[in-house]
């Protein structure tokens, strides 16, 4: 049986708050907020992951609902002011522009890892590390519902000049079979899982052919498993899905889901827990990734808690990122010594079978970057970082120093130990916006 997915957007989120759930000042600020912000929502989350006895501390919601810090007070203010004077369309819509830009909508210089094929520049590909490029197929430039503190949030606010999504199957192939270096392509968005079965296999099913024997792991990203499982269940297509990942699987590819959990009480529902295990009984691996969030999962228990969950589940925790410097980052920034310390105290309280994952990282134009922890050289704190993932690999896994900065948040902030004037890699080249091919060193 089918279950239809009903989604709440800032044109009909009133729906609930006719049954008493919202209050006036929170659909105010839903209003507010949610002119800037993407805010979608749907009834699997509404119905069945919100505590909404205390949605003031509920995570879920505040995952979903826009809340009024998630703008500086004084963006807040004028987009008020104007929505209160019934102002004119075209100046609202003018000033929610200028805010967005103000909002760094391109961290990590994104922009810069989008390669050419000739001069033809494809705006659908991003190529920042030799071995691994990301798809965005436009079909999939949406989600079952947006997280507010998610750092595409432009893909879905109507800032054009800023998305990235390519619908040319063809173009994608004709990349790869110049580009033999790469091993792995991860569909990306938005999220893939949106799109029909039919419209996946589309994209899918040419890598599976003979000549593209280089690509070794095909990786899904996607938030579905926790925003609505029955993706794999009981939608009309979720049979030809399952059949899909086992075809990929029988092709001799590995496929590797790579789920956002958030919160351990998205793993509590007997939906997502179905939905786990038929995908892992058709050969693909679940790789499960988040940002440490103030708010959301800023204790070293709800890690502990999230990451043997999805162990006992069969999944495989990957990462925990500190969130990028975008959107709504400012509600939702820890220090990154306060995210090395969850991430230190969490690892600790779980067996080796649940430290497979890697973090904090933060996900620099340069590459990911780790914060390996705080150590005193010399009678001066320092921090100690590495690249996890580099645009140049010769960077991979060299430990480097920044000076100790108790309220830093991103590396952006960080300066280099001991006098030097720059980080090991700043001589060197990395902006592969060149019409010419990548250029890795």
């Amino acid at each position: 049986m089918e279950k239809i997915i009903k989604t709440y957007s800032l044109h009909n989120f009133k729906r609930i708050s006719q049954s008493s759930l919202l209050n006036n000042e929170l659909i105010k600020d839903i209003e507010i907020v949610g002119r800037v912000l993407p805010f979608k929502t749907n009834n699997y989350v509404v119905d069945e992951l919100i505590d909404w006895e205390n949605v003031d501390t509920d995570p879920i919601f505040t995952l979903n609902f826009p809340r009024r810090n998630m703008l500086r007070k004084r963006h807040y203010d004028i987009v008020k002011k104007l929505l209160d004077e019934n102002a004119d369309k075209h100046v609202i819509d003018e000033v929610i522009k200028k805010i967005r830009l103000m909002l760094n909508p391109n961290p990590a210089g994104q922009e810069h890892n989008v390669p050419y094929l000739g001069e033809i520049k494809l705006k659908g590909i991003q190529h920042k590390y030799p071995e691994t490029i990301l798809f965005f197929p436009s079909q999939g430039q949406t989600c079952h519902a947006y997280c507010t503190f998610c750092f595409r949030w432009p893909q879905f606010s109507g800032m054009n000049e800023l998305k990235f999504a390519m619908k040319e199957t063809d173009l994608l192939l004709k990349y790869l079979k110049v580009h033999k270096e790469v091993t792995d392509i991860l569909f990306t968005g938005g999220d893939p899982m949106v799109m029909s079965a039919e419209m996946l296999a589309m994209y899918i099913q040419p890598l599976l052919q003979e000549e593209f024997r280089h690509i070794h792991t095909i990786r899904i990203g996607t938030k579905s498993l926790s925003y609505w499982p029955y993706r794999y269940l009981i939608d009309k297509d979720s049979d030809d899905i399952i059949r899909l990942f086992e075809q990929i699987n029988k092709a001799g590819k590995n496929l590797s889901i790579q789920a956002h959990f958030n919160h351990p009480v998205e793993l509590s529902t007997s939906a997502v827990q179905q939905a786990i295990k038929r995908i892992r009984a058709t050969g693909a691996q679940i790789r499960t990734q988040s940002p440490v969030l103030n708010h959301i999962n800023d204790k070293p228990e709800l890690w502990s808690q999230l990451w043997r969950k999805q162990v006992d589940l069969g999944c495989i925790p990957y990462y925990m990122f500190i969130p990028r410097d975008t959107g709504a980052k400012r509600y939702f920034e820890l220090p990154l010594e306060k995210c090395w310390e969850i991430y230190r105290k969490a690892y600790r309280q779980v067996s080796g079978i649940c430290r497979t994952v890697r973090g904090p990282s933060m996900s620099d134009a340069a590459g990911k970057i780790q914060v390996l922890g705080i150590q005193e050289i010399n009678g001066k704190k320092v921090f100690v970082l590495r690249f996890l993932q580099g645009r140049n690999p010769k960077w991979v896994d060299i430990p480097f120093f920044a000076e100790y900065d108790a309220k830093a948040t991103w590396f952006n902030q960080l300066k280099p130990a001991f006098g030097e004037e720059k980080f090991f890699f700043e001589n060197q080249r990395y902006d592969l916006t060149s019409k010419n091919d990548l250029l890795f060193e």
